[in-house]
């Protein structure tokens, strides 16, 4: 479990599915209000006070994103509300508005361009010709949501794997945020770029 301060009234907690496992959880868990799901919120949110000083002291809002492979983001929001009711509030009476998310798109994160350059590389002989390219905070982000006849998502993960990592922020921060490089056809691009013309011509 990692947290991330937002802002004053918002934080993101990205969840791995073994975090899930380790509760006795699986994603879909997560869509019905269970008494271990309702535990699995009030951890999150013992850890959010103890590491952020975030106190969920009122109605919050709770939006889960659910992320190919990878996890989970949840973005909890506190919502404004009139003080003299705060003396109502108690742990047991935290007010969840939940939104699920669930998206089939695959994000990973690249430390430096020369990595992408060599996955696009492995992966272009392999069909995988789509995905955006984006920029943001120093590093470098592939957003792919293609099917590709030739490979399962699983093994596409584990190639990914090897070259970046599993992106926690949302596509949607990315979007809003980051700098859009490639709008399409990102590994065709980049192959075409800077591998096919490094190739000796015969």
């Amino acid at each position: 479990m990692r947290l991330e301060r937002l802002n004053y009234n918002k934080i993101k907690i990205f969840l791995t599915f073994d975090d899930l496992l380790e509760r006795g959880l699986t994603k879909e868990d997560l869509w019905q209000n269970a008494p271990k799901v309702q535990q699995l919120f009030r951890d999150m949110m013992n850890e959010a006070s103890k590491e952020l000083g975030f106190e969920a002291d009122g109605p919050i809002a709770v939006e889960v994103f659910s992320l190919q492979a990878q996890g989970m983001v949840v973005i909890v929001t506190k919502e404004h509300q009139e003080s003299e009711l705060e003396e109502d509030f108690s742990d047991e009476f935290i007010e969840m508005q939940v939104t699920l998310d669930e998206s089939d798109d695959i994000l990973y994160e690249f430390a430096n361009f020369e990595d992408i350059i060599s996955l696009a590389q492995y992966l272009y002989p392999l069909g995988i010709i789509g995905g955006r390219l984006y920029s943001f905070q120093n590093g470098f982000y592939l957003l792919l949501n293609e099917e590709s006849a030739n490979l399962s998502n699983e093994t596409l993960i584990a190639i990914l794997a090897e070259y970046g990592s599993s992106a926690t922020i949302t596509i949607y921060r990315l979007m809003e945020y980051g700098k859009e490089l490639m709008r399409e056809d990102a590994i065709t691009q980049l192959y075409h770029h800077f591998v096919a013309k490094k190739k000796p011509q015969h």
